[in-house]
């Protein structure tokens, strides 16, 4: 079985969690809690990310949960983050994994030093003293216990607005940590939403991020079916709270792809991810276009935006025979293809 080099790191520091009712959460990708499901008395994995979650969901010896918020009722004495990304998301789960177990916890910590994994020991201190125990394959691995109590969580408090104009459309936007076009809006995003056609019909915002591109469409086209979808929870519930604040209505889904979608509809609209954590990933996005022809009505298309480097269109017209630049600046290509 292969590990990623923060699961090798911890898979040498197997003592820590002998006999320990442990919680695993943040960005991981490898099946890992399986394994240590053999040291553990008990393995319960909270993610973000749909898709790790079904996989883990099939691990008969681990607990799989999902959602924005740990709300399990799990017994639990230690906590092993894997560091994210975003350190902004870090300090949200530890934020909230600590105010539900609080003071005694221990926590064990890992992640690849180019991920900022170091500003780990600042970030706790306001709960107790992490230390470092190893560091191998570039990365770290600390180990500490909560000694005072966190302040009370609530998620509402985590939401960061701004506000945004853009295709003659002005809108409040709301995010979480980690969560694409958190407290900003790019400018592939910007391109697609100020060139796009006329909707109509049901329409899908794939990758919708904290909901930008799929507000400015439901504001711009009152009358469509709307639904949006992402493999991040935190995603969907920024996008709910983007489309509440400016009372826009829509259907919210967590995927993998395709894989919780129905179909079929008229548009596939998307400023699809090509990141996953720290990696460049792109089997999301082509395994979106190569399966486009099977959720498109007969004469629904597909819309997307992307860097212009990115090698799509030959994706895309295996995938749809044809594929149109009907839109680029210095940096960004929209391409459309017709079912």
């Amino acid at each position: 079985m292969s590990y990623s080099a923060a699961s090798q790191v911890v898979a040498r520091q197997l003592e820590f969690f002998e006999n320990q009712k442990v919680l695993v959460a943040g960005e991981l990708s490898d099946s890992f809690p399986a394994e240590l499901a053999n040291t553990a008395e008990s393995v319960t994995v909270f993610t973000t990310n749909y898709g790790y979650f079904r996989s883990m969901a099939k691990q008969p010896k681990v607990n799989a949960c999902f959602g924005a918020a740990f709300t399990e009722q799990a017994d639990i004495d230690m906590i092993l983050l894997y560091w994210p990304k975003a350190k902004a998301e870090a300090d949200y789960l530890l934020s909230m994994l600590l105010a539900k177990y609080g003071p005694q916890t221990e926590v064990c910590i890992v992640g690849e030093n180019r991920s900022g994994v170091r500003s780990a020991e600042k970030m706790f201190s306001a709960y107790g003293t992490l230390t470092k125990y190893d560091s191998a394959r570039r990365c770290s691995f600390y180990w500490g216990r909560c000694e005072h109590a966190a302040p009370a969580f609530d998620i509402n408090d985590w939401y960061r607005s701004y506000p945004l104009q853009v295709a003659g459309t002005e809108l409040t936007i709301r995010s979480l940590p980690g969560v694409f076009s958190h407290g900003e809006f790019d400018k592939g995003s910007e391109l697609l939403l100020e060139t796009l056609p006329s909707l109509s019909g049901k329409v899908l915002d794939f990758g919708c991020g904290a909901g930008v591109v799929g507000a400015v469409m439901k504001a711009n086209n009152p009358s469509i079916d709307l639904e949006l979808c992402d493999i991040s929870a935190l995603a969907i519930e920024s996008a709910k709270e983007t489309f509440r604040v400016n009372q826009l209505e829509a259907n919210f889904t967590a995927t993998d792809v395709y894989a919780a979608l129905s179909g079929p509809y008229d548009y596939l609209i998307s400023n699809p991810p090509f990141h996953a954590g720290l990696k460049t990933f792109y089997a999301a996005t082509e395994d979106f276009i190569a399966q486009a022809p099977n959720y498109l009505t007969g004469n629904g298309q597909l819309i997307i935006v992307a860097n212009s480097f990115l090698r799509y269109p030959p994706l895309i017209e295996e995938s749809l025979g044809n594929c149109e630049i009907t839109a680029k600046n210095n940096k960004f290509n929209i391409y459309t293809a017709k079912k």
